[in-house]
């Protein structure tokens, strides 16, 4: 199998080489990531400014996993790693995490991690999101060791079953050991709408927006009750047509100028 990972935290990021070590005894595996931290850059890409490429030192016990960093945004780097570096021989499967932090309901919207996994869902590959939820202790470090096993399971059973086209899995793990997995949908979250304002030396004021969740909403079968309420491990296949199907026939009843009827 080839794999190829990516992530929105940055090349040097835990969670990345936990992700990618784990996914080491399934075949080649190649790392395409940001050079800095890319959160909520959702599927922004490059098109105004030229991207350089890095190849910095591997990772693995014999130095096996070949690592690449891009001074762009997690989608870029799938992008250049499916269309220049792996155009030759193309991955098999797309993994990008392990994030820092959660991506549930709409974070999806916004996540690098989930855009970089939709990238190669856009690609044509099998492609899967990984992130693992909430803080370590104080003083502790993050540990990505049940999500990174849960990560390798999902890519082989992913490589042997195939994804159907334009469809990703986004998986969220909660901290410590998981109490099982939860095939899932998308939640509700809330909040704070925060724009905090500060001003710098010169007295120029600037901005900080966005503010910490509020509560989640009980939706049954949902990914956020499974991970907060249930401590499990949900699984969420995602589907990249936004199309409202459900909308399409009521809208040509509208009077619109030049609307086909048929």
């Amino acid at each position: 199998m080839r794999v190829l990972v990516s992530n929105d935290d940055g090349v040097e990021a835990n969670g990345l080489r936990a992700l990618a070590e784990a996914l080491l005894p399934l075949g080649e595996v190649t790392i395409c990531a940001p050079d800095r931290e890319q959160s909520a850059t959702s599927r922004s890409i490059s098109l105004h400014r030229p991207l350089r490429i890095e190849e910095v030192p591997p990772w693995g016990p014999a130095g096996e996993i070949r690592r690449y960093a891009v001074d762009g945004t997690p989608t870029d780097c799938v992008y250049v790693a499916v269309n220049h570096l792996l155009k030759d021989a193309p991955p098999d499967v797309i993994a990008s995490g392990i994030n820092r932090g959660a991506n549930l309901a709409n974070d999806v919207h916004y996540s690098g991690t989930v855009a970089a996994a939709m990238e190669g869902c856009v690609a044509g590959l099998p492609s899967f999101a990984i992130s693992l939820v909430g803080r370590a202790a104080q003083g502790a470090r993050r540990d990505y060791s049940h999500a990174a096993r849960f990560a390798r399971r999902l890519a082989e059973q992913i490589f042997a079953h195939g994804l159907p086209r334009g469809t990703l899995l986004n998986v969220n793990v909660p901290q410590g050991k998981p109490q099982g997995a939860r095939i899932t949908k998308i939640g509700r979250r809330s909040y704070a709408a925060a724009v905090v304002q500060k001003l710098d030396p010169r007295g120029r004021a600037y901005y900080w927006i966005g503010g910490d969740e509020q509560a989640h909403e009980n939706v049954p079968g949902s990914d956020c009750d499974a991970v907060f309420d249930s401590r499990l491990i949900s699984v969420t296949p995602l589907h990249l047509d936004l199309t409202q199907h459900a909308l399409v026939e009521e809208l040509r009843t509208w009077d619109l100028p030049g609307v086909l009827r048929d």
